[in-house]
């Protein structure tokens, strides 16, 4: 299956509650790479890679988030690729 590529921003309560390091542990665990880091206006915007299900699967999951995040909206947007290697916060 191809690799894909997409940006994402998840608005709502996602600074503060982990939402980073847990997005960090389920894109490893999905082998998507890419990067998760804080925005000024209080999003998080990631860059992620991997094969389409996985993909799917990781923007299901951040719709959710973790436990006390409370996500109210989630942009995506396909995009050429990044070339990253492993998933790392920033």
């Amino acid at each position: 299956m191809s690799t894909k590529s997409i940006k994402i921003s998840v608005y709502g309560r996602v600074q503060g509650v982990n939402y980073r390091y847990s997005a960090q542990n389920k894109a490893q665990s999905l082998g998507i790479s890419g990067f998760a880091k804080n925005m000024p206006d209080g999003s998080v915007y990631m860059e992620a890679e991997g094969n389409e299900d996985a993909l799917d699967a990781f923007i299901e999951w951040c719709g959710q988030g973790p436990l006390m995040a409370s996500v109210s909206k989630i942009n995506t947007e396909q995009t050429s690729s990044f070339g990253h290697e492993g998933f790392r916060i920033r």
